[in-house]
């Protein structure tokens, strides 16, 4: 019985890398990211997010997503829910319909084309976004002392218009539960657990 594959979406500093790490050791679920989860995705990765790589082309931005994407599927992601794993991923390909396709104003049905190629049809069982306020989350990039990388050194038009992207997918996905990221990690833990639950039915079919 293939494993069931979760995703935790947001904006910067939502807490979405907390989360799925805690949710991860709750389901006893591979736990991975994107950009990255595998040697070569780390390194594309590296590119995205150095602010030094100045005047990166937004569908240069969108297919490097989708190579790592493509890497991070076939590595590590199918061979984990064949074997009947549960996987957890911080972020996945709701991330570039909202980064590079409402952040960047690429056409949205290319980028889910893309992700879809990319990924070779696999998209999450269920999607959780945290949703935490544009100040509170620039607080806590504040807060957190570190310097911003590319993505989130941009503007607050571009988070902004991240931000809706997420709200937007959210209300129109089927399989898309929002989470309100606000309060303490252990308040939003349980919040994230019991939003997944109804996902967590055994799949129909392989």
């Amino acid at each position: 019985m293939r494993g069931r594959f979760i995703a935790l979406e947001g904006g910067d500093a939502c807490g979405k890398s907390t989360q799925a790490r805690l949710l991860a050791v709750s389901l006893g679920a591979v736990l991975t990211r994107e950009p990255g989860g595998t040697p070569a995705g780390e390194r594309i990765r590296a590119i995205l997010l150095d602010p030094v790589v100045a005047g990166l082309d937004a569908r240069a931005e969108a297919l490097l997503m989708a190579a790592a994407r493509a890497q991070h599927v076939a590595e590590v992601i199918r061979p984990a829910l064949g074997r009947g794993q549960a996987v957890v991923s911080d972020r996945f390909s709701g991330s570039s319909l909202a980064y590079q396709g409402y952040g960047r104003g690429l056409p949205l049905e290319e980028i889910r084309r893309l992700s879809t190629w990319a990924s070779g049809g696999l998209w999450p069982d269920v999607v959780v976004l945290l949703d935490v306020d544009q100040a509170e989350a620039g607080a806590r990039l504040r807060a957190s002392g570190a310097a911003p990388d590319r993505l989130e050194a941009e503007g607050d038009d571009f988070h902004r218009r991240v931000a809706e992207g997420f709200r937007a997918l959210a209300a129109s996905e089927p399989t898309w539960v929002q989470v309100d990221g606000c309060g303490s990690v252990e308040e939003v833990a349980r919040r994230v657990a019991t939003a997944v639950a109804p996902f967590l039915r055994p799949p129909d079919g392989p």
